[in-house]
């Protein structure tokens, strides 16, 4: 696929209304200090208004959520500092959860990562959204650093190997790119 070509869905079916719109970026940055920050950020906008009981009535195109997560990782993936922003809840209490994300500094952005935020941040111990940004954040961490961090063949095949139809290890990508690894394991 060509970069800027687009892969459309089909025509709906009927006609439609827009209801909801959540908007994710995730951003890497190498910094000078030989560590990594990887930012997410989580906007949910409702087309019409919405009643909060007890709270207030959200505008159309205000958000509803607006959060913000900078993990800072080492080369190893190991989470040194992580900071959060909630500019935009629904209700005055969430902001409670942003204490309990500290829990994350010292966990590895890999394998276990999944556990590892259910450990730390699972149930009432987190937010549910702050929780789905980091889940993606380990893949926004592994496209940062993969490339800066790659120095010749690679001895062992990375982790994303085996896990997606594309990187099938007795599949055309890995015979063309790395036919060391056709097989894997090796008998």
């Amino acid at each position: 696929m060509k970069a800027g070509s687009k892969l459309p869905l089909p025509a709906p079916s009927c006609s439609r209304t827009s209801l909801h719109t959540r908007t994710t970026v995730f951003r890497g940055y190498q910094r000078d200090d030989h560590l990594w920050d990887i930012e997410g950020e989580l906007l949910d906008t409702k087309a019409k208004a919405l009643p909060i009981p007890g709270e207030d009535t959200l505008a159309p195109g205000a958000p509803l959520h607006g959060m913000a997560i900078r993990v800072t990782i080492n080369d190893h993936f190991v989470i040194q500092a992580i900071a959060v922003s909630m500019d935009a809840t629904p209700h005055r209490e969430c902001p409670q959860a942003l204490a309990s994300m500290q829990s994350m500094v010292g966990c590895t952005m890999s394998r276990g990562w999944r556990q590892a935020i259910e450990r730390n941040l699972g149930g009432i111990c987190g937010c549910t959204h702050l929780r789905e940004l980091l889940f993606n954040m380990a893949t926004a961490a592994f496209q940062t650093l993969a490339h800066e961090l790659t120095e010749g063949p690679p001895q062992h095949p990375p982790p994303y190997f085996g896990k997606c139809s594309t990187w099938d290890f007795n599949g055309p990508v890995v015979a063309r790119l790395y036919p060391q690894f056709v097989g894997w394991p090796p008998k």
